[in-house]
């Protein structure tokens, strides 16, 4: 293809991925009103974004694999109609439980789109020509990642558009993307006889992290934590994890491969990109909450008000990235990456209802600061520690234990924020005198229906609750900190691969 034709086919390819994308992020801000309008509760607000996590996170690797034997145009045409007919669905949802069905399939469209665009961008330009494109790329996500929440919010505030239009503006996008990409895209079907597809391992890891997500979901709400209920599921998340990890150990080509994360560096660097992936998604989605049932302000200033966090990552991952690149060391960066996250969510951790604006933006700014400095540098780490077969390997389990992790620090958390809101709306009513039944309907996040002493209570208890979630990240974030400083001395290598320690070095 020549220089044209690539970059006919690339703005294609960058579309349909900045619409994948955004659809992650548009919603965040939008989430507290949708959930009010559908008459949801928190532990559904919740799964709305955990259950397109879940199936995203399960099925990349699966699409990954297809791309090695089947036609990669044909894969992605067939994950951009996915994900199109998805999004429709999820903007014609009646009640929070077709939404979080929706979602969940709209997964499976977004994770296949996430990898099979890389995929055919690395079959359709060589690695010595990839660089100059690479900025595209990064413009693209950096525009998705500070845009969404902005657009989300703005779409739910104009009254002629509404909520619904958070999905169905992918439509559009998608449709447009599809045409484009059916006109210009040129890329050779290479069909691996090698590839074995891991359907039993990503199956039981997707089970077995359900089972868990659904249990602490509920867990001291519908039963009790002594309870046959919990002894069926967690008991049951567990048994079904430890046959995802046999067979892991004895597939060929595994989702998760057991040797190369059994390794001191990326088995540590696995571990700090659980606290990295439980920022990116759980501050998002609770942050843009709490701006909204806590403090009352509309969807378009909560995006407006999520802004230093994200503007913390794309300059901190710039400029770390720099940095990286001159010295060549990257476990200084990763470090300090850690330490800054973790005082973010320590200083968030102590906000309430009344806690000044300048103060939760300064904790925001420190929080994009350190997933900018550890995100991408913590992947980098692990390319440079093993060898060249084993890279996509590699990065590829890095990428998945970031998204399962931020797929369990937002269930875990919503859970969390679920169950000291609920105690703060019973003490907030005690004290106020309010008889309230069961019935009530205070655990919706529909407060213009509530009456106006219940609904200020309703938000200073969703604005309290959530600086108790932000220590528990803070206590993750820690964890990492200690990961990190584990860490070996990383230095970029100059070479491809590393060199075989079979071979005589010659003299």
């Amino acid at each position: 293809m020549t220089h044209r034709q690539v970059l006919e086919a690339l703005s294609g390819l960058l579309l349909v991925l900045f619409v994948a994308m955004l659809s992650g992020t548009i919603v965040a801000v939008a989430l507290p009103e949708i959930i009010g309008a559908l008459k949801g509760t928190q532990s559904q607000y919740t799964w709305v974004v955990t259950a397109s996590l879940l199936t995203a996170t399960a099925s990349t690797p699966i699409w990954g694999r297809l791309a090695d034997l089947f036609s990669k145009k044909l894969l992605l045409q067939i994950a951009i109609v996915i994900f199109m007919v998805t999004s429709l669905a999820c903007g014609f949802a009646q009640n929070t439980g077709q939404l979080i069905a929706f979602r969940a399939l709209q997964g499976l469209g977004m994770g296949a789109l996430q990898i099979l665009v890389q995929v055919v961008i690395a079959a359709m330009i060589s690695p010595k020509e990839r660089g100059r494109y690479n900025g595209y790329l990064g413009g693209v996500m950096a525009v998705a990642t500070v845009g969404g929440p902005l657009l989300g919010g703005l779409i739910a505030d104009t009254p002629w558009l509404g909520w619904r239009w958070c999905f169905f503006i992918a439509v559009p996008f998608t449709v447009v993307a599809l045409a484009l990409l059916q006109k210009t895209l040129r890329v050779a079907t290479v069909r691996r006889d090698d590839v074995k597809i891991d359907y039993a391992g990503a199956t039981l890891i997707a089970a077995g992290v359900s089972v868990l997500l659904i249990w602490v979901t509920f867990v001291g709400n519908s039963f009790d934590w002594l309870s046959w209920q919990t002894a069926a599921m967690a008991g049951g998340g567990a048994v079904l994890l430890a046959l995802a990890t046999w067979v892991e150990s004895r597939a060929a080509q595994p989702v998760v491969p057991l040797h190369v994360i059994r390794r001191r560096t990326p088995a540590l660097a696995i571990v700090a990109s659980l606290a990295v992936g439980m920022a990116m998604f759980g501050g998002a989605v609770f942050l843009g909450q709490y701006f909204q049932v806590g403090r009352g302000y509309t969807p378009t200033q909560a995006g407006l008000l999520t802004i230093p966090m994200m503007a913390g990552v794309l300059v901190s991952s710039t400029i770390s990235g720099r940095m990286v690149s001159r010295s060549g060391r990257i476990k200084p960066y990763v470090v300090t990456g850690s330490i800054v996250l973790t005082l973010g969510f320590l200083v968030l951790s102590t906000m309430d209802h009344q806690t000044s604006l300048l103060i939760i933006a300064a904790a925001m700014a420190l929080v994009g600061t350190g997933v900018g400095m550890s995100m991408q540098n913590l992947v980098l780490a692990i390319q440079n520690t093993v060898p060249l077969r084993e890279l996509g390997a590699a990065s590829g389990a890095i990428t998945f234990f970031r998204s399962l992790g931020g797929t369990v620090g937002v269930s875990v958390l919503g859970a969390v924020l679920a169950g000291q809101v609920a105690t703060g709306i019973s003490e907030g009513l005690a004290k106020a005198g309010i008889p309230v039944s069961g019935g009530s309907g205070t655990d919706t996040l529909d407060l213009a229906a509530l009456p106006e002493p219940i609904k200020m209570i309703v938000r200073a208890a969703y604005g309290d609750a959530t600086g108790h979630i932000f220590l528990i990240s803070a206590g993750l974030g820690v964890v990492g900190i200690i990961a990190t400083l584990l860490f070996k001395p990383v230095t970029l290598r100059d070479t491809i691969d590393l060199p075989d320690p079979k071979e005589p070095i010659a003299s």
